[in-house]
């Protein structure tokens, strides 16, 4: 009964249900793993970024060891810089920042007492009261605690994160041998086509997002400082990082800095503002992105959209910004697992006469 239509569908159907269950288990673990996964996915994608940085440099003589030491400190003392310098802003400006946003939130808050909505039986003051009784309850304190083992694990998973990206700084092409080392022939030579075509694809959809970010990031800045918007700094790296998860991310890091130009502006400037996000992200989008972005894997925006919904259910934000380089490196190396010829490799070769 196996060989009729309805037994070969039954069939088929039992190899997708074992295929899917598989798939899930492996999901599964990845997400009890997390804390080692995504330092190990996050050093990969680095490193492949960094992958011209350490060529450029090893070709010239210079140890793998010296290579990988320079790339990394470099980074570091780069990053660093850049947090040091958003600490000292945030802490030069929080004191007024705090007084013009109780102003604001004063004119915003009469602003809509004004509107014709149902707001006469909200007793605000009341509200107050209670978001303050919530701050100093067992439950907020619970979710403090939570919140230190997160940081916790986010120190942890950091240290892990260096030490691996360190490694492949320093050895990537000879770990990936170290796994191809078994095969031979047309195997061999599918896996260090894979091996660069995940580097190629990787690294050039991260550089190119970063020069997107950068340009983004600048150009909002800017205007902020024109405007004289508090903390332009730390929201112009706002807009920098969350440039790294498309279609939205760009979108929140522009709501962000008009509310915070709305209460510690004024309505006015803060319009200003959000003509000037929807304004840089045209550019961007229609001019500077086909550019920049046209050496690296273009995903249909549905495609990053179904993407960034599995990575934000799997693994939060940290997902989000992984899931469409992922996807686009998973497409690449499908696109290129049988290069053009490697099927007449393994057949005999004919004699001619």
């Amino acid at each position: 009964m196996w060989t009729d239509r309805l037994g070969v569908a039954g069939t088929r159907s039992l190899q997708i249900l074992l295929v899917l269950a598989l798939a899930s288990i492996v999901v599964y673990a990845l997400i009890q793993l997390r804390i080692a996964v995504i330092p190990l996915l996050l050093a990969i994608i680095i490193a492949s970024a960094f992958s011209p940085v350490i060529s450029w440099m090893r070709n010239r003589g210079l140890p793998a060891m010296a290579a990988a030491w320079i790339t990394l400190l470099g980074s570091l003392l780069i990053f660093g810089g850049i947090i040091t310098a958003i600490v000292f802003a945030v802490r030069s400006q929080w004191a007024e920042l705090w007084e013009q946003a109780q102003t604001g939130f004063d004119k915003l808050l009469a602003w809509v007492q004004t509107l014709p909505l149902p707001l006469d039986d909200v007793d605000f003051e009341e509200l107050r009261d209670q978001a303050v009784d919530f701050l100093t309850s067992a439950q907020f304190g619970s979710g403090a605690l939570t919140g230190v083992v997160a940081v916790g694990e986010f120190a942890t998973g950091f240290i892990l994160f260096l030490v691996i990206l360190f490694f492949f700084l320093k050895d990537g092409d000879r770990i990936w041998a170290f796994f191809l080392h078994r095969f031979d022939g047309v195997r061999k030579a599918r896996g260090e086509r894979v091996g660069r075509t995940a580097v190629t694809t990787l690294g050039g959809y991260i550089r190119g997002t970063s020069i997107v970010a950068l340009v983004d990031a600048l150009g909002i800045g800017i205007v902020l400082v024109i405007l004289q918007v508090p903390l332009a700094l730390p929201l112009a790296v706002i807009v920098f990082i969350t440039a790294f998860i498309p279609l939205v991310g760009a979108t929140l890091a522009g709501i962000l800095a008009t509310l915070v130009a709305l209460v510690a502006n004024g309505p006015i400037i803060a319009l200003i503002v959000l003509i000037a996000v929807i304004v840089v992200n045209q550019l961007e989008g229609n001019f500077l992105q086909p550019v920049v972005m046209a050496q690296s894997l273009k995903l249909h925006p549905l495609v990053i959209l179904l993407a960034l919904s599995a990575g934000t259910i799997l693994g939060g934000i940290v997902g989000a910004v992984l899931s469409v380089p992922i996807a686009a490196t998973a497409w690449a190396i499908i696109k290129t697992w049988d290069a053009p010829g490697s099927q007449l490799e393994t057949a005999p070769k004919r004699r001619t006469r």
